[in-house]
C-alpha cells in the first residue's frame, strides 16, 4: 500500500487530507507531523512515496529548507508544496528545487487526490530499475549522426565514399530528417575542411534577396544597395555552400547558379564583371523536384548537375529501432546542457510511449520532446506525465503502420515490401489468410512499383515506360498503395 506524508502545522488540515485521501480508489496509508524535525525523521523511518509539504512551519525552517533534506534522502519522493500565500518566487523557487507540484490553499481536495494519485505513480515508476541510464560526459561536441538502422548505415557509407570527392551532392528527406547534419559531415570528411563551410536556407529569403545573398550585388544595383556587398558564393571560395531547400529557389536563381556548377563563374547583382570562384555545392530539399521538373517549376539541367550524388534521409518513423538510441543520445547531451545532473534515466513506460509515437516532425521533434520531458520532469526519472501531452495523448500505430520485417507501407523511394515473400507467406498462413493468392499479388505489384519509382526518383512518365503500363495506372497505384513521392528509403539488399 502507498504511503502519504503530510507536514502542516494545522492539525485540520492532516484530518481533511486524510479523509480526503480515504476515497481513493487505493487509498494510501496517510502519516502527519507538524514540524521540521519531525518531518525528517518520518521520512526516514515512514519511506512516504508522496509528501505533502506547508511552506510555513514554526521554528523558521520553510517547506523549502525540508524539501532539499527530503532530496537529500530519496530524491525519488515527490514532493507536493502547500501554501496559503500568492507569492510566485516562492513557487518558482519550489519548481526549480524540484518539487513535484505546488498547490494553494484553501484546497481543492478532487484536484489534490488526483494529484496524489499522479505523483503516487509517478514514484512507482521511478522505482523501477530506467529502460535509458544517462552516460557520462564525453568531450565530445556539437551534434552527430546517431542510427544502427539498415537505412542510416547506407547513409553513412555514401558519405563515407563521396566526401573526398569534388562533387555535388544533393541530400533529400522530409523536414526534420538532418539534411543539415549530412551536409556538414559530408564538409568535415572532405578536403576543403580547412576552407569555409557557409549554409543559405533558400526558403527564409525573398528572390531578390536570395540572388543578393548568393551572388553579391554593386552599389545602386537596385533600391536600397547603399554599397557593394559580397555574396556567398564570392565569399565561400575555396570552401562549401550548402543550399537548404534548393527546390524554392526562383527560375532566376536557378539559371545563375547553374551556370555556377558549370563553370564556376558568376556576376555580382548590378555588376558585369565575371568572377571566379572554387565552390563545392551541396543542396538539400524535402520537395519533389522531379514532379516540379515536370510541372516547369524547376530546371532539369539544374537538376542533374545538384544530383552528383544522392544522398536519402529516412523518415524517424521507417527506421523506428533507431528511436532508442536518438533518446540516450540527446539525454545525455540535453542533461549537461540543462545541467541535470541528478538525473538518472527515462523509465518502461515513458520509453514505451516515445517509441510508439510516429514522429511526424523527425529527428527534430524527438530532440524537443526530450528537451521538454527533461524540463518538466522533477525527480530522477522521466516518467510519463513529464512528456509533453501531444505525445502522451497521440494514438498508437496500427499494426500496418508498426515498422516491421514483413511491413507493406510503403514510400516513394523507399524500401517498401522486402522482394523475400517466404515472411510474408509465412505470417499469412499464420493468420489463416482465406485470399493468399491475391494478397501475395498485390504485394509483389507493390515491391515493383515501388522499386522503379526509386530507380527513377519518383518520375511517374519514366516509370510508366520500363513498366509498360500507362502513367495513369501508375498514378492509380501510387495512390492505391499509399506511396508517397517526397520520401525516400533504401531498398534492404537480399541478405539483409
Amino acid at each position: 500500500m502507498a504511503r502519504v506524508l503530510v507536514v502542516d502545522d494545522d492539525r485540520s488540515v492532516h484530518l481533511m487530507i486524510k479523509r480526503s485521501l480515504e476515497k481513493m480508489a487505493d487509498a494510501p496509508t496517510v502519516e502527519s507531523c507538524g514540524d521540521a524535525d519531525a518531518a525528517v525523521s518520518l521520512v526516514r523511518s515512514f519511506k512516504p512515496d508522496c509528501v505533502l509539504l506547508d511552506v510555513m512551519l514554526p521554528g523558521g525552517v520553510t517547506g523549502l529548507d525540508i524539501l532539499r533534506d527530503i532530496h537529500q534522502i530519496d530524491s525519488k519522493i515527490p514532493v507536493i508544496m502547500i501554501t496559503g500565500g500568492g507569492d510566485s518566487s516562492t513557487a518558482i523557487e519550489a519548481m526549480q528545487l524540484g518539487a513535484y507540484d505546488y498547490v494553494n490553499k484553501p484546497l481543492d481536495l478532487p484536484a489534490l487526490n488526483a494529484l496524489v494519485g499522479r505523483a503516487l505513480e509517478t514514484r512507482r515508476m521511478a522505482s523501477v530499475p530506467v529502460a535509458l541510464e544517462t552516460a557520462p560526459a564525453t568531450d565530445q561536441k556539437g551534434d552527430s549522426f546517431v542510427g544502427r538502422s539498415p537505412q542510416m548505415l547506407e547513409v553513412f557509407k555514401t558519405v563515407g565514399r563521396v566526401a573526398k570527392q569534388n562533387v555535388p551532392v544533393l541530400i533529400r528527406g522530409e523536414s526534420g530528417t538532418g539534411k543539415e547534419l549530412v551536409a556538414r559531415s559530408l564538409y568535415q570528411h572532405s578536403e576543403r575542411v580547412g576552407m569555409p563551410f557557409l549554409a543559405v536556407n533558400c526558403a527564409a529569403l525573398p528572390d531578390t534577396l536570395l540572388e543578393s545573398e548568393l551572388f553579391g550585388h554593386e552599389k545602386g544595383s537596385f533600391t536600397g544597395a547603399d554599397r557593394k556587398r559580397i555574396g556567398k558564393f564570392e565569399q565561400c571560395n575555396g570552401g562549401t555552400l550548402f543550399l537548404d531547400e534548393v527546390g524554392d529557389m526562383s527560375g532566376v536563381v536557378q539559371g545563375k547558379v547553374l551556370r555556377l556548377l558549370q563553370d564556376q563563374t558568376f556576376e555580382r547583382v548590378g555588376g558585369n564583371e565575371t568572377i571566379k570562384t572554387d565552390v563545392r555545392i551541396i543542396s538539400a530539399t524535402n520537395r519533389p523536384l522531379e514532379d516540379m521538373v515536370e510541372a516547369g517549376q524547376f530546371r532539369e539541367d539544374l537538376l542533374y548537375r545538384l544530383n552528383g550524388v544522392m544522398v536519402q534521409l529516412p523518415p524517424l518513423r521507417e527506421r523506428q529501432g533507431d528511436v532508442a538510441l536518438l533518446i540516450q543520445h540527446y539525454l545525455n547531451q540535453l542533461t549537461r546542457e540543462l545541467h541535470r545532473t541528478n538525473l538518472e534515466g527515462i523509465s518502461p513506460e515513458a520509453l514505451q510511449i516515445l517509441q510508439a509515437h510516429d514522429w511526424p516532425g523527425n529527428v527534430r521533434e524527438l530532440q524537443a520532446v526530450v528537451r521538454r520531458a527533461l524540463l518538466n520532469t522533477t525527480g530522477p526519472v522521466v516518467v510519463p506525465d513529464f512528456l509533453p501531452p501531444e505525445v502522451r495523448q497521440a494514438k498508437p500505430r496500427s499494426d500496418s503502420q508498426t515498422p516491421n520485417t514483413t511491413e507493406t507501407t510503403t514510400t516513394a523511394t523507399s524500401a517498401g515490401p522486402s522482394s523475400d515473400l517466404k515472411p510474408f507467406i509465412d505470417g499469412r498462413l499464420t493468420a489463416e489468410s482465406t485470399d493468399l493468392y491475391a494478397e501475395a499479388s498485390e504485394f509483389m505489384e507493390r515491391y515493383v512499383m515501388t522499386r522503379v519509382l526509386q530507380e527513377t526518383g519518383g518520375n511517374q512518365t519514366r516509370t510508366s515506360e520500363i513498366l509498360g503500363i500507362t502513367r495513369g495506372k501508375v498514378r492509380d497505384r501510387v495512390k492505391q498503395f499509399g506511396i508517397n513521392l517526397d520520401r525516400t528509403v533504401e531498398i534492404p539488399s537480399d541478405d539483409e
